[in-house]
């Protein structure tokens, strides 16, 4: 079980990683929130120690998809409509333009939606991305390059390649 002051470095330094991933995933404000609240459980609870200041990372980020992925198995979140979904509720105050690249980004299926997340905003390379989600370097490229091809079509060519 890890210290009290252990706990705080980790929610100050992968706070806005976890919740962003859990978002992206899910959504939905309050669903994120009680993903995040479970993944920095989860890391409180771990007794072992971990290799770096990566793998520590990373392991937050595998905790959070996986608990995202849990919310979405369960019965009540798959048989009912969210109150979200019925008022479509701006999620952040952003230009048109940046609203219309998150809409996009989230339209996307999930494996197109992971991969776009962690190489442009989180900064992985493909080979770690990889290794992250369990996947083979060339599926990453692979999906990488359709989400991009997707997120073109989907905002009419408006934005340049980076």
């Amino acid at each position: 079980m890890k210290s009290e002051a252990e706990a705080r470095r980790a929610v100050e330094l992968y706070a806005d990683t976890v919740r962003r991933i859990c978002f992206l995933h899910l959504k939905n404000h309050s669903d994120a929130e009680d993903v995040f609240q479970e993944t920095f459980l989860k890391y409180v609870l771990r007794a072992a120690p971990f290799e770096s200041g990566e793998h520590e990372k990373a392991w937050l980020i595998r905790v959070a998809v996986n608990a995202c992925k849990d919310v979405y198995k369960n019965f009540f979140r798959r048989k009912v409509l969210s109150l979200e979904a019925l008022d479509s509720e701006p999620s952040y105050n952003m230009p048109d333009s940046g609203r219309a690249v998150l809409d996009a980004v989230l339209a996307l299926p999930e494996k197109y939606r992971n991969v776009v997340y962690l190489f442009y905003y989180e900064g992985y390379s493909a080979v770690e991305i990889a290794s992250l989600l369990g996947k083979n370097e060339n599926t990453v490229y692979t999906w990488l390059s359709r989400a991009k091809a997707k997120l073109k079509d989907a905002l009419g060519g408006d934005f340049a390649d980076e």
